[in-house]
């Protein structure tokens, strides 16, 4: 009895972990860093100051847990932190979104779209909602399960009393996708 039922469980193992080739469906995790960037307002091309015309404004750090369904549609739930560094903004994101690749080819072209709150989790962060849409292209690995995801992002974060602020930005993003 104990030698099939060991074969049984090794049978089982090796088709489970045996799958050749491209994986088009299942669950995956996302890590990824995005940042955004302006213009100086005290920056002046004759004084060598140390100013520089384009500064870093904010940084994004996000995890996401994900489904993909075939090559084309995926759906993820967002946790983001969000610092903007003029502003001296803080702010948590719960967010879900959707991808959905219009070109198939050995990298993807992708559209994105998202939309959550803003938590409030204490004294430094504003409660709200938020609204993000993007577009970027995503690489393989040699065997096409991890990648690579790279981009811009617009987000609308409304916030404050009656939610009447409002911060738009547009971020450049790098993500590292496991499958």
């Amino acid at each position: 009895m104990k030698p099939s039922l060991f074969a049984i469980c090794l049978l089982v193992s090796v088709s489970t972990f045996a799958q050749g080739g491209l994986k088009n469906k299942g669950i995956f995790y996302k890590f990824s860093l995005a940042a955004t960037l302006r213009t100086n307002s005290d920056y002046v091309v004759t004084r060598d100051d140390g100013n520089t015309l384009i500064q870093l404004n904010g940084l994004f750090i996000n995890n996401s847990l994900g489904y993909q369904f075939d090559r084309r549609a995926s759906v993820a739930l967002n946790v983001e932190y969000d610092h903007y560094f003029k502003q001296s903004f803080n702010f948590m994101p719960v967010y879900a979104t959707f991808r959905y690749n219009v070109l198939d080819f050995d990298d993807r072209l992708f559209l994105r779209a998202g939309y959550g709150k803003l938590f409030d989790m204490g004294a430094h962060f504003e409660n709200g909602t938020m609204y993000k849409a993007g577009i970027g292209i995503q690489t393989f690995d040699a065997n096409y399960r991890n990648s690579w995801l790279f981009g811009l992002d617009f987000s609308r974060k409304r916030f404050g009393y009656r939610q009447e602020e409002k911060l738009s930005s547009v971020a450049i993003f790098i993500e590292f996708m496991l499958f």
